[in-house]
């Protein structure tokens, strides 16, 4: 049975980091695209960033601020946020796929999601 399982967020100010981290079980996703959505309250879940075969993507309001990384060994995928602004406050999800990176019609598998909260 595939799990994902997101840890790592919570409330931080406005200029504050965060770190995510996603371990996958189940089996093993080497060959897969890990990523990263967001949604905020709402509004639709939102590609945030992905990472496959050593190539990264980010959505252009975190280029620069986010980092996304992957341990293949652990099945682990990482999220390195730097200065988060309040408009990143969103519950935060991991999600594992084959398809178009930035779709969430191109993962077949999710986390349960972890809440960020950005304070201005």
């Amino acid at each position: 049975q595939v799990q994902l399982v997101e840890s790592g967020g919570g409330l931080v100010q406005a200029g504050g980091s965060l770190r995510l981290s996603c371990a996958a079980s189940g089996r093993t996703f080497s060959t897969y695209t890990m990523g990263w959505f967001r949604q905020a309250p709402g509004k639709e879940r939102e590609f945030v960033s992905a990472i496959n075969w050593g190539v990264t993507y980010y959505t252009d309001s975190v280029k620069g601020r986010f980092t996304i990384s992957r341990d293949s060994a652990k099945n682990t995928v990482y999220l390195q946020m730097n200065s988060l602004k309040p408009e990143d406050t969103a519950v935060y999800y991991c999600a594992v796929g084959r398809g178009l990176y930035d779709s969430v019609n191109g993962y077949n598998y999710w986390g349960q999601g972890t809440q960020v909260t950005v304070s201005s």
